[in-house]
């Protein structure tokens, strides 16, 4: 039974992590969905589901690190590593405006790659410079904390002067990326030569304090177990009350083909997440994570119909168009060639809400997408 855990959320109380456990034990999966609607129709009373116009980048894919849970990396001097030119790099954004229009800030640009030991600070701050004036209507949501980290490392600056120099050149917000499961016993099985669970932490903690907005993520479902997943979110809704800076959680389930980690099932449970799991740890999320106004679909690891389902369990945004994603499709499972913008249109409008375009920082946008433009612009 969980009346009592019910009553705190219809008045408003804060769950603990003893409530978190026994909702993420509790068997009726449709009870949970209830609850988390109730708290997000309390926070978002209208009938809307937002969706925002965006492009991954992936720069390069040389990464030193060789995380076992990863399939999109290249070894340092692999033939199949890369770094994208910058021709390359505006060509892509390119088509993302063409799709976007040019609404100042308008079109998210989610640019991440691996950690290269050949790029140093002065290449990002080169580039985003040259991005953010030549596309004044892009968002740069660009570089993972991990990326961060590594870029201070080998520019042998401190955390707080990394960010502040790749701020003042144009990088409006951070991603979650890398926060994979925020336990350094966990973090030390799927990739131990990663930044640890602080140091993550401190990057978003570093932005913050900058007035810069990022995102929080947890990926889930290979070693960790329930009690990792709640101390992840406990984390995260301690730097949230200190800080106020993240604008959504996101989370999504290890995807094990072509993977070190999913080649060894020893190593981890041995079979993905399902669905049902995945609607329980939206869910949960949502209830506990009380200070996080926006929760977003995963539909590129859970597809269309799963992504639409959680829209009634605390979710309120369908997350990026994508026009490319390259990580997850590496690892054997990605459903970008089911979704495209009608097609989360018509799923949003199916579940019973409105479609509203939003920004990165989760304003709405008045301009609609154009997606005939952007098949103009790609076969050009």
């Amino acid at each position: 039974m969980i009346d009592d855990i019910a009553e705190k959320v219809y008045r408003c109380e804060r769950l603990n992590l003893e409530d978190a456990r026994r909702l993420w034990a509790h068997p009726n999966l449709a009870e949970l969905g209830l609850l988390a609607d109730h708290t997000r129709r309390r926070l978002h009373p209208e009938p809307v589901v937002t969706y925002n116009v965006g492009r991954n980048i992936n720069y390069t894919n040389v990464c030193w690190v060789k995380c076992d849970f990863c399939a999109f990396y290249r070894k340092p001097g692999s033939s199949e590593g890369y770094v994208l030119s910058r021709e390359q790099i505006f060509a892509k954004i390119d088509e993302l405006v063409a799709f976007g229009g040019e609404e100042p800030k308008s079109c998210e640009l989610l640019m991440q790659g691996g950690l290269n030991p050949k790029l140093r600070l002065d290449y990002y701050e080169e580039l985003l410079s040259a991005i953010r004036d030549h596309y004044p209507m892009v968002q740069l949501h660009c570089l993972s904390a991990t990326e961060i980290i590594y870029i201070a490392h080998l520019s042998r600056l401190s955390l707080a002067e990394t960010i502040a120099r790749l701020r003042q050149a144009g990088l409006d917000s951070i991603p979650g990326a890398g926060a994979e499961i925020l336990d350094d016993g966990v973090r030390d099985i799927i990739g131990f030569r990663k930044d640890r669970t602080q140091e993550w932490l401190e990057v978003h903690r570093l932005a913050h304090g900058l007035g810069m907005r990022t995102t929080a993520t947890m990926m889930y479902g290979h070693v960790e177990t329930t009690e990792h997943r709640l101390q992840h979110l406990h984390l995260l809704r301690q730097l949230q009350d200190q800080t106020g800076g993240f604008t959504a959680f996101i989370t999504w389930n290890f995807q094990p083909d072509h993977t070190g980690l999913g080649a060894d099932p020893q190593r981890w449970q041995g079979r993905k997440a399902t669905g049902f799991d995945h609607l329980r740890t939206v869910a949960v999320a949502r209830l506990f994570l009380d200070n996080f106004s926006h929760f977003q679909a995963s539909w590129v690891t859970q597809g269309p119909k799963i992504a639409q389902l959680s829209l009634g369990y605390g979710i309120d945004d369908f997350g990026s168009t994508m026009l490319e994603e390259n990580v997850v499709s590496a690892a054997g499972t990605s459903h970008t060639g089911q979704m495209n913008l009608a097609r989360m249109q018509e799923l949003i409008r199916d579940a019973g809400y409105q479609v509203r375009r939003r920004n990165t920082r989760y304003q709405l946008v008045a301009t609609p997408p154009r997606p005939a433009a952007l098949a103009v612009a790609a076969s050009a």
